[in-house]
C-alpha cells in the first residue's frame, strides 16, 4: 500500500494529533471528517462556565508542542481550544478538515479490500472510499441524558452541559442541575451567585479533593519560552507524581488510607453542617468512581440559595420535577450533568466489517473491547484512537493519544512494508488480551463495588487502563506482526 486513502473521523486531540504525525510520514491522502462547523471535540463542545482541565496544563498537551503560554496551571476551555487550533495551524493540517461532515456509516468492502465511508453534509449523503479508517472521536463525543420519565415534558429550558445554551440568559432564574460529575462541579459554583434558586439533584456523593489552581506568571512563562527544558522538567515532575496515584488505585488500594483520610478532612474544613456534610460523605472507596477536584463546589452548597436534593426523581412535570418522596419542585430551566454514553453503548457510528459483523451489535452484547484499545477482530484497517480500557483515572489522556497514534502510524507503516491490502487483529490475540485485562481488574479499586461509567451494566470494565501508562507506551511502541493477519 503506497499512497493509502485515510479517513479520520474527529478533530479533537486525536483527529489532530493524528493528522500532524501523517504528514510527518510523508502522507498527505486523508482527511479529517468533522460533524461539527470548527475543530476542537471536547474543547469545543464543552464550553460551560467554569470549564477546565483537570490535569495540570504542562502535561495536557502534545509533547512535540509545548505550550509555554499558558496562563494557569489548569488550564481552562478556551486556553486548551486555541492550542488545538495553534497546532493545526502550525502544523497545517487545518486544510485537511472536511467540516460540517459527519460519518454515518463505514462499511468494508470484501472485494475491494476498502471501506466505503458514507458521509453527511448539509442534509445530502455522500459515499467515499477509503483504504484507512481512523475513529479518533473519543469516548467522551456523545452526551447522555438521563432515563428520567418526563424529560421531555419540561416546558422550561432544558439542556446538556456538553451542550450549554449561552443565549439563556440563568440570572434570576430557578435552575435544576442534575447529577454531581466532573462538569458539575465546575459550573455549579459558576452559576450559584447568579440564579434565585439552585437545587443540585445528586444521586452518589463525589469524592472530592481541592483543586490547587494558580495563575502563571509572566515571569514563568518568559522561562519557559526561553528555556523550553525547565518547561519540560515540570512537565516531567507533574507526569510522575500523577503516575505515582496508580499504585493505589491498581496494585495496592491500602496506600490510599491517608488520601481518603485527607479527603474527609477537606470536606469538614468546606462544610460546617454536619447535616449537608453526611450527605456529602461517599460511601465507597476513593478511586472507585472519577476523583474530582475543586475547591469551590462544596462552598457553594452552603451557600443559602443552593439545595442539594439526594432522594431519587420519580418524574419530570411541564413545571419542574418531583421526587419519589412526593415533593413536587418548581424550575425555570434544568441542566443535565450527566456525562457521557461511554459503556453498554453501540459504535460511534455504523461499522460493518468482514463477513457483516455489526461492530454495535457486537458491543452491546459483550462491552466494548479491542485489542490494545486500537484494532478490532473482524474490522480490517479500522483502528481506534482512545478505544476500549484506554481512558485513565490517574493521568493525562494526551500521554495515552500520543501512545495510540504512534501504534497506528506504526501500523501504517507495517502494511507499507508488507506491501499488503489490509490487517486485522487475530481473534484468539484480542480474546487473550482481554481476558488478562479483566483478570488485572479484580484487585483493583475500580471494582470494589461502586457502580460507576467506568463499567457496563454487567459490572465489566470496558473503559480504564488498568497500570502505568509508560507500560501502555511499551506496549504500543511497535507493531507485533504474529498480532494480525495480512491480504495482499
Amino acid at each position: 500500500m503506497a499512497t493509502p486513502r485515510i479517513a479520520i473521523i474527529g478533530s479533537g486531540f486525536s483527529g489532530i494529533g493524528m493528522a500532524i504525525a501523517l504528514r510527518r510520514m510523508g502522507i498527505e491522502s486523508f482527511t479529517l471528517y468533522e460533524a461539527a462547523a470548527s475543530l476542537g471535540g471536547t474543547w469545543r463542545d464543552n464550553a460551560y462556565p467554569g470549564a477546565a482541565c483537570d490535569i495540570p496544563s504542562h502535561l495536557y498537551s502534545f509533547s512535540f508542542e509545548p505550550n509555554p503560554g499558558w496562563t494557569r496551571t489548569y488550564a481552562p476551555q478556551r486556553e486548551i481550544l486555541d492550542y488545538l487550533r495553534h497546532c493545526a495551524r502550525k502544523y497545517d493540517v487545518e486544510r485537511f478538515i472536511a467540516f460540517r461532515s459527519r460519518v454515518r456509516a463505514a462499511r468494508f468492502d470484501e472485494a475491494c479490500c476498502v471501506w466505503q465511508v458514507e458521509i453527511e453534509r448539509d442534509g445530502a449523503l455522500a459515499t467515499l472510499e477509503a483504504d484507512i479508517v481512523i475513529a479518533a472521536n473519543g469516548p467522551l463525543s456523545r452526551p447522555a441524558w438521563p432515563s428520567i420519565p418526563g424529560l421531555d415534558r419540561f416546558e422550561g429550558e432544558r439542556f446538556h452541559s456538553a451542550r450549554w445554551n449561552h443565549g439563556y440568559a440563568l440570572d434570576g432564574k430557578r435552575v435544576a442541575v442534575i447529577g454531581t460529575g466532573a462538569s458539575a462541579i465546575q459550573f455549579v459554583p459558576q452559576i450559584q451567585p447568579r440564579v434565585s434558586q439552585l437545587a443540585v439533584f445528586q444521586r452518589t456523593p463525589p469524592w472530592i479533593m481541592p483543586r490547587r489552581d494558580h495563575a502563571i506568571g509572566e515571569r514563568a512563562r518568559w522561562l519557559y519560552r526561553h528555556l523550553p527544558f525547565a518547561q519540560r522538567a515540570a512537565r516531567a515532575a507533574i507526569y510522575w507524581q500523577l503516575e505515582s496515584r496508580v499504585l493505589g488505585f491498581a496494585v495496592e488500594p491500602r496506600l490510599l488510607k491517608a488520601p481518603t483520610k485527607f479527603a474527609r478532612s477537606y470536606l469538614a474544613h468546606k462544610v460546617k453542617d454536619a447535616a449537608l456534610r453526611a450527605r456529602l460523605t461517599p460511601g465507597y472507596a476513593l478511586g472507585c468512581k472519577r476523583v474530582l477536584l475543586s475547591s469551590d463546589y462544596y462552598p457553594a452548597l452552603a451557600k443559602p440559595n443552593v439545595a442539594l436534593v439526594t432522594g431519587p426523581i420519580r418524574e419530570i412535570v411541564a413545571d419542574g420535577i418531583v421526587t419519589a418522596d412526593g415533593v413536587h419542585r418548581a424550575f425555570d430551566a434544568i441542566i443535565c450533568g450527566t456525562g457521557f454514553e461511554v459503556n453498554d453503548v453501540d459504535a460511534p457510528f455504523e461499522v460493518t466489517g468482514t463477513g457483516g459483523r455489526d461492530l454495535g451489535a457486537t458491543w452491546r452484547r459483550d462491552g466494548p473491547e479491542a485489542y490494545l484499545g486500537a484494532s478490532v477482530a473482524g474490522f480490517p484497517n479500522l483502528f481506534f484512537v482512545i478505544g476500549p480500557n484506554t481512558a485513565l483515572g490517574h493521568n493525562s489522556m494526551v500521554f495515552m493519544i500520543e501512545s495510540h497514534i504512534r501504534y497506528i502510524a506504526d501500523c501504517i507503516r507495517t502494511l507499507q512494508r508488507e506491501g499488503a491490502r489490509t490487517m486485522q487483529v487475530r481473534p484468539d490475540t484480542q480474546r487473550e488480551w482481554n481476558a488478562r485485562l479483566q483478570t488485572r481488574f479484580a484487585r483493583t479499586v475500580w471494582q470494589s463495588g461502586c457502580r460507576s461509567y467506568y463499567l457496563t451494566q454487567a459490572g465489566k470494565n470496558t473503559a480504564l487502563w488498568p497500570g502505568f501508562t509508560f507500560a501502555f507506551r511499551r506496549l504500543t511502541r511497535r507493531v507485533r506482526r504474529s498480532d494480525y493477519t495480512f491480504t495482499r
